[in-house]
């Protein structure tokens, strides 16, 4: 590469942090702005790569011929950096153009999905490490077991999560790809479900081997030249589904995974819930169509240790616990509340939802009421804006109203910590993608006090 130095918009995004790492990785000095600090800011920082978080175009290296800028469409055009780059003749790539390139003369096994895509592209790369063949993987999350986004290798095997945003997932062309969902998202994109499907469409037609795909989505063989293959929770006329499922007395799953050669029997996933079967399914059907050894496949599926913020156990007692999870979309939100449910069959469940983008919570209003209408007690918050500006009459009370659950509350995250301090919880849930990560730790250490007394 022609570039000497690496300069991130928007440096804090799951995405682009993992291409920095990448960069940092391969001796590249690095740096980049972002709008806040966050814990994967400190830990980039930590690594050696230098970032700020005022927009001041005097932190921007200024030898432009040799300083190759990489940027997100989730910063606003009107930054003052963006526009510097811009005016000042730099080369600028998005973020996902820049994977495209990174995996390209790669084995791309790439997922994607409105849902469910960065738990089983994480486990694709933990069955890959686990095998002995290793691989490049470039992660929509923090893989608990290896506390990254970016797994590095010598081997030409590449991992990546397929980004339907801003129809990101276009820029790759992936030898096996799986394909986990197509309910509608992004709108204020797409337009329309059958435009969004369209995209998922065009992302099929680039698949050079195999394409497989959840049972029951629309992907034909008029989509894509690959080989399609099917995949469901426990639908037996898919060419990979589990049988024989029963959860233990702690939440995991044991289940046999049914192939096109045979069964693999004895799988205990080793994350809890019932949509980790299926997560593990989708990650076994990519690695066994790849050709890696199915007792590898089993073995690695008891010892995956998750992702952060996907189901993820803070606490888990008989008397309190608490679980975070990512969930912002609809579909999401409701697999998630009946996997906790599973978990912890007739307890009570307090859920606290963050909705994430003004034009989500206007398209999805009414789903997302049905969704949370499943819990004991809702504690709604406002609505994170990410990279959107307010929309007139669009507030958490659009979903807040149509919310049947048997009790429920609208406060604002400002009043949250107070709120729970006198709030008795049996099993506790926060879910989504804003800032209510946030409040993980100071939740995670109030319980444990309230424990021990």
């Amino acid at each position: 590469m022609k570039y000497s130095k690496i300069y991130f918009l928007g440096i804090g995004g799951i995405g682009m942090s993992a291409i920095a790492r990448y960069y940092k990785f391969k001796g590249y000095p690095v740096a980049g702005y972002d709008k806040t600090p966050s814990e994967l800011t400190h830990e980039l920082e930590k690594e050696g790569i230098e970032i700020h978080y005022a927009d001041d175009p005097d932190y921007i290296p200024k030898d432009m011929a040799s300083t190759l800028v990489v940027y997100t469409p989730a910063i606003p055009q009107t930054l003052k950096e963006f526009q510097f780059v811009k005016e000042h003749g730099y080369t600028l790539i998005k973020r996902s153009r820049m994977l495209g390139e990174l995996s390209e003369g790669q084995t791309c096994l790439a997922v994607a999905g409105t849902h469910g895509k960065t738990t089983t592209s994480t486990l694709i790369a933990h069955i890959l490490q686990e095998s002995g063949e290793g691989c490049s993987a470039f992660l929509g999350g923090i893989s608990k077991n290896y506390g990254t986004n970016l797994l590095t290798s010598h081997t030409p095997t590449f991992v990546a999560e397929a980004d339907e945003f801003d129809r990101s997932f276009l820029q790759l062309h992936p030898a096996i790809a799986v394909i986990t969902a197509m309910d509608a998202d992004h709108l204020d994109i797409y337009g329309t479900l059958a435009e969004y499907i369209k995209a998922f469409k065009a992302f099929a037609s680039q698949v050079r081997r195999s394409v497989i795909v959840k049972q029951g989505l629309d992907i034909t063989s008029a989509d894509t030249k690959a080989k399609i293959l099917r995949y469901s929770y426990d639908d037996a006329a898919s060419d990979f589904y589990a049988k024989n499922i029963s959860p233990d007395a702690f939440g995991h799953y044991v289940f046999d995974l049914v192939y096109p050669k045979g069964v693999l029997t004895g799988i205990r996933v080793g994350v809890p819930g019932w949509i980790n079967v299926e997560n593990s399914v989708a990650a076994a059907a990519a690695c066994l169509t790849h050709g890696v050894n199915p007792n590898a496949i089993r073995k690695a599926i008891g010892s995956f240790q998750g992702v952060r913020r996907r189901l993820d156990e803070h606490i888990n007692s008989s008397e309190i616990a608490y679980i975070d999870d990512y969930a912002h979309h609809p579909k999401e939100l409701a697999s998630a509340i009946s996997s906790i449910r599973g978990i912890f069959p007739g307890r009570k469940l307090t859920a606290i939802f963050q909705p994430h983008l003004y034009t989500r919570t206007r398209d999805f209003a009414d789903d997302f009421a049905q969704a949370l209408s499943a819990v004991d007690k809702l504690i709604l918050l406002d609505i994170y804006p990410a990279r959107e500006e307010p929309i007139p009459g669009v507030t958490s009370k659009l979903i807040y109203d149509k919310v049947t659950a048997p009790q429920k509350v609208l406060i604002t995250k400002e009043e949250l910590m107070d709120f729970l301090a006198n709030e008795p919880i049996d099993v506790l849930a926060t879910f989504g993608a804003g800032n209510i990560d946030r409040f993980i730790e100071p939740i995670t250490q109030m319980l444990e006090d309230r424990l021990k007394k």
